[in-house]
């Protein structure tokens, strides 16, 4: 498998080279330059696999650069019982009859990241020991990233970890999750601002290509395509998990701030998976929900990006939307850049008037909303009726899947992270904390270790420099 660049001004790399190299040269994203089509006959071949063998099937002919037996033990090396508590890494809980949660939860940082996350750190440690690389890895997150990446390079070797969050923009568990980390090997830089001040300082740094090659600067962040390739499984299992025969459709419902998540479900869909609807859910800062309503993409200003109740949802730029928008254009990569120029300059661009947002149905996209307000009450309802706690991004995804459900078929709501890691907005809901995890009792107590900068990627370029070789 070949990858092309979004933008089109990028050489083909194969898999590895985006691996390790984030970003294409011109900025823009790597996608492969086909998806692989999934006949039925795989499909009742797969539906009995166990998930490190259904994992191995799916991303196989995307990394086909990886020697067949090196990437079947890397992958059965990553989804154990033991790395993810349960034997089948991402199990299906139904909350009533038709409506179903994705367990995303179970690993070591309680997200969803794991799943991709744990996997690139075995990708990245295989690959750097072939070629006798280090890596220092630039990354950005709005609390569940950067615990999921520091968690899965911790300790390995040739690799540092340099993540930047928003300044006392995270919940304090998150916070603590990652900022208590010891591991000389991982920095944590808060900055003043907000994810999407962030966000541009790993695309700054990474369009740097002077400095990218001279400090050996990869990304762990979703415009990493080994990141969302991996997340495109637990489609297919949960898909196996709630149906009985090829035939039958299912919705997806899906908490999306950066849009990367959402994205694996458009490739699962694009491979050829039975999937009736991708119901996108953002919180109150809907600049992707507005898109899908009216065509129109508006990207905010920081200060006008509002700090909420499920703040990994708390972002304006979706850097995984140039993916879709790639494949709504007909992978037309002179109007991507044409687009993401106009972005730059004006703040959005408006396809309302144009062919192309008449496609956008095609693609099974729907959108909605969800408050403060709404999500205390879907965390209230799910505690009453099923006696469940879920997460306050769960909370968004479930309000506005069952928005959009339909009669006869299935709904899976993709669950973002365990209720512990927002235990302020639980108690409000509820009237009680949820239960912690054994060994977490004392998280937010624990000495923390970080750098606070400001929004200047060059003061986390002088950063990275002065460390990088510690």
């Amino acid at each position: 498998m070949r990858y092309v660049s979004t933008r089109g001004g990028a050489a083909a790399a194969d898999f590895s080279d985006v691996l390790l190299g984030g970003l294409m040269s011109d900025g823009g994203l790597a996608m492969p330059e086909t998806y692989p089509q999934v006949t039925g006959t795989e499909l009742a071949a797969w539906r009995g696999l166990s998930y490190p063998e259904l994992a191995f099937e799916i991303i196989r002919p995307y990394a086909d650069d990886i020697p067949p037996a090196d990437l079947k033990r890397i992958i059965a090396r990553t989804y154990t019982a033991a790395a993810f508590h349960s034997d089948e890494i991402t199990p299906v809980r139904q909350l009533q009859p038709g409506v179903h949660i994705l367990g995303l939860s179970n690993g070591p940082t309680l997200a969803f990241k794991d799943i991709a996350m744990q996997l690139l750190g075995n990708l990245f440690e295989h690959a750097l020991l072939k070629s006798a690389r280090e890596l220092n890895i630039l990354g950005a997150t709005s609390g569940d990233t950067g615990s999921a990446a520091e968690y899965a390079m911790r300790g390995k070797r040739g690799i540092r970890v340099f993540m930047l969050s928003p300044h006392r923009k995270m919940s304090a568990f998150q916070t603590a999750q990652m900022f208590s980390l010891q591991d000389r090997n991982v920095f944590n830089i808060a900055i003043r601002g907000v994810f999407d001040d962030c966000q541009d300082i790993v695309k700054a740094v990474s369009n740097d290509l002077a400095f990218k090659a001279r400090n050996h600067i990869g990304t762990v962040n979703s415009i990493n395509w080994a990141r969302i390739v991996p997340q495109v499984v637990y489609y297919f299992k949960a898909w196996f998990a709630v149906t009985e025969s090829n035939d039958q459709p299912v919705s997806f419902a899906v908490p999306s701030g950066n849009f990367g998540n959402i994205c694996a479900g458009h490739i699962a869909r694009s491979m050829g998976l039975p999937i009736a609807k991708l119901i996108l859910a953002t919180n109150e800062n809907n600049v992707l929900d507005e898109f899908f309503r009216t065509g129109v993409y508006r990207v905010r200003p920081p200060q006008q990006v509002v700090q909420t109740s499920s703040p990994s949802m708390d972002i304006s730029k979706a850097s995984n939307f140039e993916r879709f928008i790639y494949d709504l254009t007909g992978r037309d990569a002179e109007l991507v850049r044409r687009l993401w120029r106009q972005l730059d300059s004006d703040g959005a661009f408006d396809l309302s008037a144009t062919p192309l947002f008449g496609r956008v149905p095609r693609f099974g996209f729907v959108s909605g909303s969800s408050t403060h307000q709404d999500r205390l009450e879907t965390i209230r309802r799910v505690y009453r009726e099923c006696n469940q706690i879920i997460d306050t991004h769960t909370a968004d995804g479930l309000k506005v899947g069952l928005e959009y459900r339909e009669q006869d078929v299935p709904l899976v709501c993709l669950e973002t992270a365990l209720a512990v890691k927002f235990t302020e907005t639980i108690r409000e809901a509820l009237g009680r904390d949820p239960e912690r995890p054994a060994g977490l009792e004392n998280l937010e107590r624990l000495p923390q270790r970080f750098t606070v900068l400001d929004a200047d990627a060059v003061a986390v370029q002088d950063f990275i420099e002065r460390n990088c070789r510690s």
